[in-house]
C-alpha cells in the first residue's frame, strides 16, 4: 500500500470519527439537560475515570496511553460544552455584568485628557507610557504601586498606569501581588522601549562610582553591565526616576543611577554611558487600569485571575478548554496566595474579544467550573 492509499484510508476513518464525535456531542447535550434539570454538577470524577480506563483497556497495551490522552481531550471538550449549558445564577450574573460593560463601552475610547495616577516622580517610564496613551494627561505621581491602586479605588484618579512585565527581567512581582488585594479593571495596555543610562552628578568620573541606585527591575535589566564593575554596590530604589533624583540631591559623588536619559535632563545629571541594558530589545508592558470595566471596541486581549480545584490535571483541563475554543493562551503566571498551604493564584492572558459571543460564552462557563474567577479586563495593547 503506497502513501496515497494510506492517506485515503485515514480520510475515510476520519470521516467516521467526526460523525461519531458529533453524535457523542449531541448526547452530551442531553446529559447537560438532565444535569440541569436535576441540579447535578458537570464534573463526576468517578464517571470520568471509568470512561478513560475503558478507552485505555479497549485500545490495548500498544495504544492504551494514546487512547487515554485522546479521550481526556474529548472529555474536556464535553465538560466545556456542559458548563456552557449549565450556567447557574453566578454565571448568569457574570454574563449580565460583562454584557452591561460591553454595552456601556460601545463607541467609546480612552479620553485624550484625564487624571492618571503613576508610581514614581517626573521622568519615570510610567510617565512615558502615560503619554503614549493620553495626549494630554494630568499626571498624579505617587510613592508606591499600592498608592496607585488605592487612588483608583477611591476615585482620586480616573486611570492608573502600572508596569506588569519586562521582556528581559520578567514580571513585576509587586504588581501581581497587589492584584489580589485591589479591585480594578485593565482598559488598555502599552509597551515602552526601555533604554537605560548610567547617570552621575556633573563632573563625576566612572572610577569614582561606588554605588548604583535603581528600581530592582532596572538593576536586573542591566545585570551584565553591573557585573563588569564588581566594586559597585547595588541599591534598590522604588523607581528609576526617584533614584536619579536621589543622586542629584545626595552629596555622595560615588552615587550613580540607572534611569532614562530624560532623567538626566530633568535632574541635571551627566550621562556616563547610554544603552547599558543587557538586551537591545528591552520593553516594559504597562497596563492602564480603571475602576470601571471599560471594554473599548478593538479589545483583543482578555486577562483573568483564577484558582483551580485541587485535582490532578485541572490546569491541563483549563488549557484544553481554551484550545478547544480556538483561543490563544499568551501568558500564564502563578503567584502564591498568602496564608495558605501552597495555594496559587493564576493570571491568564488570552487573545480574544468579549464582543464575540462564543468567547463571552467561554468566559462565563469558566465562572461555573472554577473555584474563583475574576475578570481583570478585555483590552487592546498599544504598540508605539
Amino acid at each position: 500500500m503506497d502513501l496515497q492509499q494510506c492517506r485515503q484510508r485515514i480520510d475515510r476513518i476520519d470521516e467516521q470519527l467526526v460523525e461519531l464525535f458529533c453524535e457523542r456531542m449531541k448526547v452530551v447535550e442531553d446529559v447537560a439537560a438532565y444535569k440541569k434539570a436535576n441540579n447535578l454538577p458537570v464534573l463526576q470524577s468517578g464517571r470520568e475515570a471509568q470512561v478513560l480506563d475503558q478507552a485505555a483497556r479497549l485500545a490495548g497495551p500498544e495504544y492504551g496511553d494514546y487512547a487515554r490522552a485522546l479521550f481526556t481531550s474529548i472529555m474536556n471538550i464535553s465538560k466545556s460544552q456542559q458548563n456552557a449549558r449549565l450556567q447557574g445564577e453566578g454565571a448568569e450574573e457574570y454574563r449580565r455584568f460583562l454584557t452591561e460593560a460591553l454595552e456601556h463601552s460601545k463607541g467609546r475610547d480612552l479620553p485624550s485628557s484625564a487624571k492618571v495616577a503613576c508610581q514614581g516622580v517626573e521622568g519615570a517610564y510610567s510617565q512615558r507610557a502615560c503619554l503614549q496613551l493620553f495626549p494630554q494627561p494630568d499626571i498624579m505621581f505617587l510613592k508606591t504601586f499600592d498608592d496607585v491602586f488605592r487612588a483608583i479605588e477611591e476615585g482620586e484618579a480616573e486611570f492608573g498606569m502600572l508596569p506588569i512585565e519586562n521582556s528581559t527581567a520578567g514580571s513585576v512581582a509587586a504588581v501581581y501581588d497587589l492584584m489580589k488585594k485591589h479591585h480594578f479593571y485593565i482598559c488598555k495596555a502599552t509597551r515602552v522601549k526601555v533604554d537605560h543610562a548610567l547617570l552621575v552628578k556633573p563632573g563625576v568620573r566612572r572610577e569614582e562610582v561606588t554605588a548604583v541606585y535603581s528600581h530592582e527591575q532596572g538593576l536586573a535589566q542591566c545585570a551584565s553591565y553591573i557585573a563588569a564593575h564588581p566594586g559597585w554596590t547595588q541599591v534598590k530604589y522604588p523607581n528609576t526616576a526617584q533614584a536619579a533624583r536621589f543622586v542629584s540631591e545626595t552629596p555622595d559623588r560615588g552615587a550613580a543611577a540607572i534611569a532614562s536619559d530624560l532623567c538626566a535632563q530633568l535632574y541635571r545629571l551627566d550621562i556616563l554611558e547610554q544603552g547599558i541594558q543587557d538586551a537591545e530589545a528591552n520593553f516594559t508592558r504597562f497596563i492602564c487600569i480603571s475602576k470601571q470595566p471599560w471594554i473599548y471596541p478593538g479589545a483583543d486581549k482578555i486577562s483573568l485571575a483564577l484558582t483551580l480545584p485541587h485535582r490532578v490535571g485541572t490546569l491541563y483541563q483549563l488549557m484544553s478548554q481554551i484550545a478547544a475554543c480556538s483561543l490563544n493562551l499568551t501568558k500564564l503566571e502563578s503567584r502564591p496566595i498568602p496564608n495558605t498551604d501552597f495555594e496559587f493564584m493564576f493570571y491568564v492572558d488570552i487573545e480574544g474579544s468579549l464582543y464575540d459571543s462564543k468567547t463571552l460564552d467561554f468566559v462565563c462557563s469558566l465562572r461555573q467550573s472554577l473555584n474563583f474567577l475574576e475578570f481583570l479586563g478585555n483590552y487592546q495593547e498599544h504598540r508605539a
